[in-house]
């Protein structure tokens, strides 16, 4: 996984007036669980949103008070108009407890399928993974050279080192499908 850095502050009253005070002045309240105490902090939202609004997943170096803080994003709760980041929650990370994340789903390689027409369908966009968070790769590849139209993948399929996949081992996770471009040079070959 890719690592960014965020600072923080500390918050000295928490409440709905207190959360609402700190959002007009562009702060984002969260709270920071997993270790011996939950930890009541602020951001700027500049800096929350470059990590949010981003497909990537990070382990974050996240300072507060002087102390740093290996954590990843756990909970984002965003405003239901506006879809501004309203409240986080991060979860610390422990070098030798396992964590649950979902990881960005990426295709290896080129399918002789999508070069003869057909059209790439993924069934994700991320999937839910588990494992240590220094062996949690930064996205899961599915491999479709070999795939052509009408060939899928499932989860079997893909190679895993180093984690655990949360998902059933036949759930489709890709597949090749006809469009009518395919069809018709089908057609025009017979």
């Amino acid at each position: 996984m890719k690592t960014a850095s965020l600072s923080g502050s500390p918050r000295e009253s928490v409440g709905k007036k207190d959360a609402a005070t700190l959002r007009k002045n562009d702060r984002i309240p969260g709270v920071l669980y997993g270790g011996d105490s939950q930890t009541h902090f602020h951001v700027a939202r500049l800096d929350l949103d470059r990590i949010v609004f981003n497909p990537e997943v990070y382990r974050i170096q996240f300072e507060l008070d002087g102390k740093t803080t290996e954590c990843i994003i756990q909970d984002v709760q965003f405003h239901p108009v506006t879809d501004k980041v309203v409240h986080i929650d991060f979860l610390q990370v422990f070098a030798d407890k396992p964590i649950r994340v979902e990881l960005p789903l990426r295709t290896k390689g080129t399918s002789p399928g999508v070069m003869n027409g057909g059209r790439l369908e993924l069934s994700f966009r991320r999937v839910p993974v588990r494992g240590l968070a220094s062996k949690l790769p930064d996205s899961v590849h599915v491999d479709i050279s070999k795939m052509e139209i009408g060939d899928n993948a499932r989860v079997k399929d893909i190679e895993i080192e180093g984690f655990e996949l949360l998902m059933n081992d036949s759930v489709l996770i890709a597949s090749i499908k006809r469009t009518r471009a395919a069809m018709s040079a089908a057609a025009g070959r017979d």
